[in-house]
């Protein structure tokens, strides 16, 4: 079978995948949000995570390799727990739930992302580091995991346990690409078992990888890391509302 031939849909991932090379390179793991909801304007939702988690996988590979030294093993140990649990319900999630579900379920996210970021920016960000609790942990791990799987976003919830520790910038970074490396492993699983991994999906990722991933790493210091954020929640507040409003549709 080909690959995917529409040309919305490379004008859509192309970008896509550049954003989340950007973010892997270090300028801000949490700008991947928008990847899934853009594709999805292109492919069913969960056809669109299925393309991206093989180049997520190979960007591991990368980040990884040049973070590992600096990760927090200790803070990863007990995150991954619940990261796992959230994977797992996301994995019944995915199989269980139809598309018109699955576009009101990232569309939703994308919103609460959106609200998210506009509370961080008027919230006091001198707040105190809170102390390393398993509670907080596992609940935000959970959350991880779960909105990892569905939209491969797992850095919000994953950043509103760890910032307020108030780790050093190179640990944060370090700590979140081992995490999300190990995430993406897990992944794997829930969606070999939707059947997402054909010849179709794969040899498309497989185009993607460099085309994307080149041009990410090429404009990573070729740009304004508050222009590319103001962007990327510009187009994931639109997009998730386009979402939200055609799943609901087709589910009413």
């Amino acid at each position: 079978m080909a690959i995917i031939t529409d040309p919305l849909f490379y004008v859509l991932s192309v970008p896509a995948v550049m954003i989340y090379g950007i973010g892997k390179g270090g300028l801000g793991g949490a700008l991947g949000i928008i990847a899934v909801p853009l594709m999805a304007f292109a492919v069913p939702p969960l056809q669109a995570a299925a393309i991206l988690l093989p180049i997520l996988c190979v960007m591991d590979v990368f980040a990884v390799r040049y973070h590992y030294k600096h990760a927090d093993y200790s803070l990863i140990k007990k995150m991954l727990p619940g990261a796992l649990v959230g994977v797992l319900i996301a994995g019944v999630y995915i199989n269980v739930v139809p598309q018109a579900g699955m576009k009101l379920t990232i569309g939703m996210l994308s919103l609460w992302f959106c609200a998210q970021h506009a509370w961080s920016m008027f919230a006091n960000s001198e707040q105190a580091a809170k102390p390393n609790n398993t509670v907080g942990a596992t609940m935000w791990g959970t959350v991880s995991g779960f909105s990892s799987t569905t939209i491969h976003a797992g850095g919000g919830p994953a950043s509103i346990y760890l910032l307020p520790l108030k780790l050093e910038k190179i640990t944060l970074i370090a700590t979140m690409a081992v995490f999300f490396a190990l995430l993406n492993v897990a992944k794997l699983v829930p969606y070999a078992l939707s059947g997402e991994f054909d010849a179709t999906n794969v040899l498309t990722a497989l185009v993607l990888m460099p085309l994307g991933v080149s041009m990410g790493v090429w404009l990573l210091h070729r740009v304004s890391q508050t222009r590319i954020y103001q962007l990327c929640y510009v187009f994931l507040f639109l997009s998730g509302a386009k979402l939200s409003y055609d799943g609901l549709l087709a589910l009413i």
